[in-house]
């Protein structure tokens, strides 16, 4: 019972983690119907600027800040260069120019940084466990699911009561409805993805802090497409709830299932339980059911 709350309490606070990561695809999705495959990428570059920051020699939050300016800029001049031209454009298009910018990041990534593993040094948080009661929690899963919630309560509350929030909301909604009372949709794309690279960006920043910062953040992005199927692909809620449900299925099916499937049950199970879910619930605990009159 020990070991089963200890990977129960540590899938939770990797799930905060991967709910942040997951608002990004929520958040481009749900304001163009586009599904982003490049949000592992985005994830990369985050963690590899939060960490030159941090080697620089400025404080980690302040890094976590600067990453946050460098996303949002970054995600206005992908969306500017790379994206503008194609609103309007089939959906399939845009998916597949998503594609062409991930291995363009990655080959990026590698170019400046190289592909060896990295460490934020000097360490960040203490490698002495945190003892909650009976449960020892390591202090990097603990403050970094606090930092990832934080994150989350400023980008709900910002969709809720900023008029910018609002306006992207609307724009989800009603695209023609938010145009005819003067919301440019240009705007909304380009402050999503400026909105998806920060959400990213410091996912893959605390998840560096954890594993290391190298090319396979860059997968465990990816890793958080089930938790955005599961929730729904245009529910915020929805992205925190499957990514906190991811997180869990993780620590639970490596620790349990391991001896009995060995070679990476751990990464797998999220996506069978994403195809057997979709199988009953095609759009997600929160997804918009579209209904279509013929």
């Amino acid at each position: 019972m020990e070991l089963f709350l200890m990977m129960l309490v540590s899938g939770i606070l990797v799930g905060g983690i991967y709910a942040l990561v997951a608002l990004g695809w929520v958040l481009i999705y749900k304001c163009s119907g586009v599904l982003n495959l490049a949000m592992g990428e985005l994830t990369l570059i985050g963690a590899y600027v939060a960490l030159a920051f941090y080697q620089m020699g400025i404080p980690f939050i302040l890094s976590v800040i600067l990453t946050l300016v460098v996303g949002v800029i970054l995600g206005f001049l992908t969306e500017r260069i790379f994206l503008d031209r194609f609103i309007g454009e089939p959906i399939l298009t845009v998916i597949m120019v998503t594609v062409g910018l991930s291995f363009f990041f990655k080959g990026v990534v590698e170019f400046i940084w190289g592909t060896d593993t990295r460490v934020f040094t000097p360490p960040i948080f203490s490698i002495k466990p945190i003892t909650l009661g009976y449960l020892k929690v390591s202090p990097v899963y603990l403050w970094s699911f606090l930092l990832a919630i934080v994150l989350l309560i400023i980008f709900v509350a910002f969709f809720k009561y900023t008029r910018w929030g609002l306006s992207m909301q609307a724009t989800a909604d009603d695209e023609t409805a938010a145009l005819s009372l003067g919301v440019s949709a240009r705007f909304v794309y380009a402050a999503a993805w400026g909105i998806a690279f920060m959400s990213a960006g410091v996912g893959g920043a605390l998840l560096g802090n954890i594993n290391g910062v190298n090319i396979s953040i860059g997968h465990l992005g990816l890793l958080v497409l089930p938790a955005v199927v599961l929730g729904g692909l245009n529910s915020v809620p929805g992205a925190i709830v499957g990514g906190i449900t991811i997180g869990i299925l993780e620590n639970l099916s490596g620790t349990y299932l391991d001896e009995f499937f060995p070679g990476g049950v751990k990464a797998v199970m999220p996506f069978v339980v994403m195809v057997v879910f979709l199988l009953f619930r095609p759009f997600g605990l929160w997804g918009w059911e579209r209904i279509e009159r013929v």
